[in-house]
């Protein structure tokens, strides 16, 4: 059977739709359906069936896609196998990791990683964590970061190792102008009454706000729901709402904004994640080594 005809149906039963497996692929929509179709004739039985606008797989494909992700478990297995013997970090690894984490430790990751193995190239995608790992699970990419918030410990794929990187503390960052700018800490409490500005780029942040505010006896007055980080912090910057957000956030040099810690703490923990047997390969061990050296107290 057709490798890449295989990989377009595992691609399929992952994604749902024609359009989203095209885009994974970098190919058309007309270009999957005739690879499930020639995959069809090659095996003679009905794969796919359309349901109203969906498409979802009969029995028989998702047998098959059981058995081809062993097959292409096996041969990244082989790759791995391969480069271990050659102890030669280079080609290319596909990185993905979400925006806060990426912009606080992957540019001096990867500059440092090329300055010791100049035959190595990096491939980045900036994701969110279940969007990285369903990227991992389709061979998009060979490491994703994710965090426990929005990707909790018993949904992962058992094809999918974990390693812990470091965990990541919430503040509250308001205004220089602020009542509570010059202090050093501040509970939930005392947020009740605040306008908020909140990141929507995942929703399982808000949630996570939502709920913490609602433990602490109040639902927060969102007034401004932000798609990315800069109208978020501008936002702030002008007194129009305050934010919780990660740690690592606060990493990045932020002019005109203080930075309160949250009592009690609020934490995510964030690890690396790869498919199961490929850590033997050198380039994914380069990167975790520095990586974890950033991170490192």
């Amino acid at each position: 059977m057709d490798l890449a005809r295989l990989r377009a149906l595992r691609e399929l039963s992952i994604r749902k739709t024609m359009a989203a497996v095209a885009e994974a692929l970098y190919v058309s929509p007309s270009a999957v359906s005739q690879q499930l179709a020639l995959l069809e004739e090659e095996v003679g039985i009905a794969l796919i069936e359309r349901r109203g606008r969906g498409v979802t797989l009969t029995l028989a494909g998702q047998q098959l896609v059981e058995r081809a992700e062993r097959i292409l478990a096996e041969l990244e297995s082989a790759r791995a196998d391969i480069a271990e013997l050659k102890k030669v970090i280079a080609g290319e690894l596909r990185v993905a990791a979400f925006p806060s984490v990426a912009a606080a430790l992957i540019p001096a990751t990867v500059h440092e990683l090329l300055q010791l193995h100049p035959r190595l190239t990096v491939q980045f995608d900036e994701m969110e964590p279940a969007e990285s790992l369903a990227a991992l699970r389709s061979w998009q990419t060979d490491v994703a970061i994710i965090d426990d918030l929005n990707v909790p410990p018993g949904a992962l794929d058992p094809n999918v190792e974990t390693i812990p990187l470091m965990e990541d503390i919430f503040n509250v960052m308001v205004s220089k102008d602020h009542r509570l700018a010059e202090r050093p800490t501040v509970t939930l409490q005392e947020l009740r009454g605040e306008r908020w500005a909140i990141d929507t780029a995942s929703s399982t942040y808000t949630r996570m706000l939502t709920d913490a505010c609602q433990a602490a006896g109040f639902n927060p007055h969102i007034v401004a729901r932000c798609k990315g980080f800069e109208v978020t912090i501008a936002l702030i910057r002008e007194n129009y709402g305050i934010s919780m957000l990660p740690g690592l956030r606060a990493s990045n040099d932020l002019e005109d904004v203080w930075v309160c810690k949250v009592v009690p703490e609020i934490r995510r923990k964030i690890s690396l994640a790869f498919r199961k047997g490929e850590k033997r390969s050198p380039a994914l061990q380069a990167f975790i080594a520095q990586i974890e050296n950033r991170v490192r107290p």
